[in-house]
């Protein structure tokens, strides 16, 4: 199958159409609007510094259902570490929603070794914080000491979380960031997470490959909701806001 090109006024192609890898279309409008249209349809954007805009639904694909997200032992001896310091009002280590979310796509897109560039170039950082100003793109902040040592951001549209990348400065603080986000997503009744693609880090934390054919059905079941607000401020572990 040959790759989709869009116009910036062309609608994205039915994702089911795509070939297993996942690649559909490729373009150069990179938008709120675009990525708006292309997350209700099951839709991500992925590709390097000077390459058009390329949009993927890989199949099978991804997903954390987050009544069955997993913790190691050591992760859960972190966790109650951090649910031990959360009513201090002085707090070594806490967790923060929506209060960072620059400087974690910033951190995401930074290199870290093994790994010397990312897919989030600085038009992706550019239109996500964008998008983040709208209330459509959320993070989940880690901190130590008042520094930032760990987060994710992501997309939320309908009860659907969307994925998109995590970094640690500190042994397990994505985990922990990831961890946190569940529980808030619980709180608000959303029941997945889109992982996008296989990783080992993911699938250790209970996430599991399914066909695109359910993630599509899944995600237009969880679109007919209004979105909720994910809010802003210190985050419990029980998923609300302190």
């Amino acid at each position: 199958m040959s790759v989709f090109w869009v116009q910036p006024t062309t609608p994205l192609p039915d994702p089911r159409v795509a070939p297993a890898h996942g690649l559909l279309a490729a373009g150069h409008d990179l938008s709120v609007a675009r990525l708006q249209e292309a997350y209700g349809k099951g839709i991500f954007p992925w590709y390097g510094t000077n390459e058009p805009v390329l949009w993927w639904s890989p199949d099978p694909r991804l997903v954390l259902f987050c009544d069955e997200v997993h913790c190691s032992r050591s992760l859960r001896k972190k966790l109650r570490q951090f649910a031990r310091q959360e009513q201090a009002p002085h707090a070594i280590n806490k967790v923060t929603i929506n209060l960072a979310f620059p400087q974690v796509i910033q951190a995401c897109a930074a290199p870290q070794p093994g790994r010397e560039q990312t897919w989030i170039t600085p038009d992706i950082e550019a239109v996500y914080t964008a998008w983040h100003r709208e209330g459509g793109a959320h993070s989940v902040e880690v901190w130590a000491h008042d520094e930032l040592v760990g987060g994710l951001y992501g997309v939320c549209q309908g009860r659907f979380f969307f994925g998109e990348s995590m970094f640690s400065r500190v042994s397990d603080a994505s985990k922990i960031a990831l961890i946190y986000l569940v529980r808030r997503l619980q709180q608000l009744n959303i029941p997945v997470i889109d992982c996008q693609q296989e990783t080992a880090h993911l699938m250790s934390l209970g996430a599991r490959a399914i066909p695109r054919h359910d993630f599509l059905l899944q995600l237009q079941q969880q679109q007919q909701y209004e979105t909720p607000s994910l809010g802003r401020g210190t985050l419990l572990q029980t998923g609300l806001l302190r």
